[in-house]
């Protein structure tokens, strides 16, 4: 296997881990900002390194599901004790797929954009 495909994987685990941790403990603004930073940060490197050219439409059509999702995560606050939880853990790991997403659409459009 690849050593970029496994930096690739590993920023997948990473960021969804830290998408969840991060959604389950109060931080202060500055530690969420980098937190964030670091959340897109890995969402750009799975998007270069993670998916191949043969699983982009499976991914975008993921992401898309998952950002679609992430924008009506706000109904999921009204579920008693854990839907400000999951609605957190929902928001972060958009903001951890948004980069990868335009990433591996950018590269689905070169690549059509050759042929």
């Amino acid at each position: 296997m690849a050593e970029g495909s496994k930096m690739g994987e590993w920023a997948f685990l990473i960021g969804i881990v830290i998408a969840i941790v991060v959604s389950l403990f109060t931080v202060n603004d500055a530690v969420a900002g980098w937190l964030v930073l670091f959340l897109v940060v890995l969402g750009l490197i799975v998007g270069l390194l993670n998916v191949s050219e043969k699983e982009t439409t499976p991914f975008l059509v993921a992401a898309a599901a998952l950002l679609i999702t992430g924008t009506a995560s706000s109904s999921l606050a009204i579920i008693p004790v854990i839907g400000g939880y999951l609605q957190d853990i929902v928001l972060n790991i958009a903001v951890f797929v948004t980069p990868a997403a335009i990433v591996v659409a950018l590269k689905a459009i070169q690549s059509l954009a050759k042929n």
